[in-house]
This record gives C-alpha cells, structure tokens and sequence, in this order.
C-alpha cells in the first residue's frame, strides 16, 4: 500500500468522526483485501489464521530487529515480548538476522 492511500484512508476516517481507532480502520481494510486474496487460493480446511498470523508476526519482528539494530534483546523489548520467546518465532518463522546486512528470510 502507497503511503498516499493510507494517509487518504486516514483523513476519511478522521471525518467520519469513528471512535474505533483510525489505525484498526485501515488495517482492517488491508486485512480484508489480503483475506479475499488468500481465500480464494484455499481448498478444505483453511488455514488462513496461521497464513495471516504468521505473516504479521514475520513483518513485525523484521521491523523490530531493523528498528534494534538485529539486537534481540532490543527487539523484543520494541515489541514486548521475552527475548526467548522472539528467537523461537525467529526460528518457526525462517528469519535469518545477518549483523552487518540486516534481516534476511530463510523460508
């Protein structure tokens, strides 16, 4: 998403005067783009809360490290997490933290 057609998203929401958070409303619009997409590719049982989970959890915590430094410790502390807890979805999740070049994915 363009960094205009989220400020565009916000403003209308500003308008409308919405006390649910401006950043939810446009997540949840985001979301419900990505949803239809991944849901049209699924047969049988879906798996879509893991897909969706999964990827919000490899986009923060690549924004995390970027943010540390690729500084666990820092990372978890951005996000609030024990540090134990960050490497192991480090490890599900197939990210690899190279110190000098920054956060590459494996998977």
């Amino acid at each position: 998403m363009k960094a205009q057609e989220t400020e565009r998203l916000i403003v209308e929401e500003r308008k409308s005067g919405s006390s649910i958070s401006i950043v939810e409303n446009v997540l949840e619009k985001r979301i419900d783009d990505i949803v239809t997409l991944l849901s049209s590719e699924s047969y049988g049982k879906s798996r879509l809360y893991e897909e969706i989970q999964s990827m919000f959890d490899r986009i923060l915590i690549k924004i995390a490290l970027q943010r540390s430094n690729n500084i666990k410790s820092a990372a978890a502390a951005f996000l609030g997490i024990n540090r134990n807890t960050l490497h192991k979805k480090v490890e599900k999740l197939g990210i690899h933290i190279n110190k000098k070049k920054g956060v590459d994915e494996i998977g």
